[in-house]
């Protein structure tokens, strides 16, 4: 086939792109409206600090679970009709969060939420690989995930907000009716590319371009590899880290320091600028050595292991701060550092993975890492309840993240594909 003509695949690109940072806004709205009416939905429903980080925890391990099916389901579907399903599900099961009375009821949406953002990660991966070219595709792979942090950042004190004037309930129906729109959205305006006409677009890798691989054996293929327990061991404790600041932050920032709802929205967005900080620079320095002819994964590795380590050495400096600005900075570096590594996480993903099994890779990644993380939640409610501070969890965090870092550098500097056998 032609190639697509340059101005309609700049066109192309620039749609996925917006279309991807689109639903990762909504995205990352919807995984922390549970936490901004954290403690507003706990009093109102009478629920602990464990049965929240439950809440918290389900969406989490649906969403790792949910991994699992995506490599079958985008052979066979493509990224459009699974993500677009993606955002119809986890966007009715936000709509419908509004209308819960109790545990189980909330329990059920949270678990539906999670399924239904699953594919978003492996689907945006794969549509940065199909449109990018190597030489792009980590600014590309940033401005994706920077829809994380913006979003995330955004969101405390906008939700913050809604909250105070016209309650949570209408918070989570506001939100799932954007969803629904971002779904049409996506729909009728994204296409695949079938034929990307660019060399740079199918990197060199061990397997050759006439090699298939049949979805059934993909998993064996895989998990084979001793990088790929690396990766997914190693990605865990970013996402851990990640997720224990996105499910308890506003709560901490309540709790720990006093402060109010409406203050809570605005000091919680200054970590998760940072965290768009340093996701953009990760992206930056990975496209700017690649073009100096860097080897890409070599770079990836080394920036997800330095920004692993010092998110560690942050988060341990917010469990000892005594005062809230200090916490609040160390809660910063330690978000623009795990962001920094986190986004260097999917690169390494990109540059070490054979382009046929991108999607896969991606997912049992994912998969992992939420299985991790998934803990981060319930562990800190728990620790909560029964020490009334937040210091053991900031303490095993740091711990979980450093551990994460080990297993890159070791595992993770495996031999790549057709090395191993």
């Amino acid at each position: 086939m032609a190639s697509t003509p340059l101005p309609s695949l700049r066109r192309r690109q620039g749609l996925t792109l917006s279309l991807l940072f689109l639903a990762g806004i909504i995205n990352f709205f919807d995984r922390s409206s549970l936490s901004i009416a954290n403690n507003t939905i706990r009093s109102e429903l009478h629920l602990t600090a464990t049965e929240m980080g439950w809440l918290l925890s389900a969406f989490s391990l649906a969403y790792g679970f949910a991994q699992l099916p995506l490599t079958g389901l985008l052979a066979r579907s493509g990224t459009r009709a699974v993500l677009g399903a993606g955002l119809g599900l986890w966007s009715t099961a936000q709509l419908l969060t509004g209308f819960v009375r109790g545990l189980p009821s909330f329990l059920v949406f949270r678990v539906l939420l999670g399924v239904g953002e699953a594919p978003f990660y492996p689907c945006g991966v794969e549509s940065v690989r199909e449109w990018f070219p190597e030489r792009t595709r980590g600014r590309a792979t940033a401005v994706m995930s920077m829809s994380q942090t913006l979003g995330l950042a955004v969101a405390p004190p906008a939700l913050s907000l809604l909250i105070l004037h016209f309650g949570w309930r209408a918070m989570f129906v506001g939100l799932g009716v954007a969803g629904l729109l971002a779904a049409i959205a996506w729909s009728m305006l994204y296409r695949s590319r079938d034929a990307p006409g660019d060399r740079e677009l199918s990197t060199a890798t061990h397997l050759p371009a006439s090699t298939t691989v049949r979805t059934e054996s993909v998993w064996r293929l895989l998990l084979r590899q001793r990088r790929v327990w690396g990766m997914m061991l190693g990605f865990g404790g970013i996402n851990y880290t990640n997720w224990l600041y996105t499910a308890w932050l506003p709560g901490y920032l309540q709790t720990a320091r006093h402060l109010s709802l409406a203050k809570t929205g605005w000091v919680s967005a200054i970590p998760f600028l940072a965290g768009a900080v340093g996701m953009f620079a990760s992206g930056l320095t990975a496209d700017r050595l690649a073009q100096a002819g860097v080897d890409l994964a070599r770079v990836h590795r080394s920036n997800i292991i330095a920004g692993m380590v010092l998110s560690a050495c942050s988060t341990f400096v917010v469990a000892r701060s005594a005062s809230t600005p200090a916490a609040v900075a160390g809660i910063s570096c330690a978000l623009l550092f795990i962001h920094f590594a986190g986004t260097s996480g999917w690169g390494y993903v990109q540059a070490v993975s054979p382009p046929r099994l991108v999607a896969s890779l991606s997912a049992l990644q994912n998969f992992a890492s939420f299985l991790i993380a998934s803990v981060a939640p319930v562990l800190t409610g728990r620790l909560l309840d029964r020490t009334h501070t937040f210091t053991l969890a900031l303490l095993a965090c740091s711990l979980v993240t450093l551990l994460g870092a080990l297993s890159y550098a070791t595992l993770g500097a495996s031999p790549a594909w057709g090395r191993t056998g």
